[in-house]
């Protein structure tokens, strides 16, 4: 954790009274332009979800996010944004993902069809840079999740 991510979460400790630390600490998606894109629906409250491979957990030795955990979700630049807690998780093949989360993630027009094609696309990003091929029938880590912080509220 980084000073400024430190005192992020001091104040959001101060602010809420909930001394709890942080699950995770991490910007959404793998570069800038998507980080902010992601940050953005999250602050306007239309993204709810997210998807993670199982996998990267496994190969990363961490368990994945959990009911009721907190995270620090960082700006493009590695700046503190806000405080997310899990709500639900469920774990399930990638070509398992039903049109309700699809819609709770908030991405693109919102769409099953948006929502496969855009993470299949990221998810063979990931995997590439692993080395690795990605496959549908893949575990995915369905997280819901709601804003209850933000460092600098509009």
């Amino acid at each position: 954790m980084t000073p400024e991510q430190r005192a992020a979460w001091d104040r959001f400790q101060a602010d809420t009274g909930d001394l709890r630390n942080p699950y995770d600490i991490f910007a959404f998606g793998d570069g800038p332009d998507l980080a902010r894109e992601l940050l953005d629906l999250v602050l306007a409250g239309t993204k709810q979800a997210t998807a993670s491979r199982f996998g990267l957990y496994q190969k990363l030795g961490l368990r994945p996010p959990a009911t009721g955990d907190l995270s620090l979700v960082l700006d493009e630049q590695d700046g503190p944004a806000c405080v997310i807690e899990t709500t639900r998780v469920d774990i399930a093949p990638f070509n398992t993902v039903t049109e309700d989360f699809a819609w709770v993630e908030g991405e693109g027009d919102r769409s099953l069809d948006y929502w496969r094609a855009a993470h299949l696309s990221y998810f063979h990003r990931e995997c590439g840079r692993e080395g690795t091929i990605f496959s549908e029938d893949e575990p995915i880590v369905f997280e819901r999740f709601r804003l209850i912080w933000t460092l600098n509220p509009e």
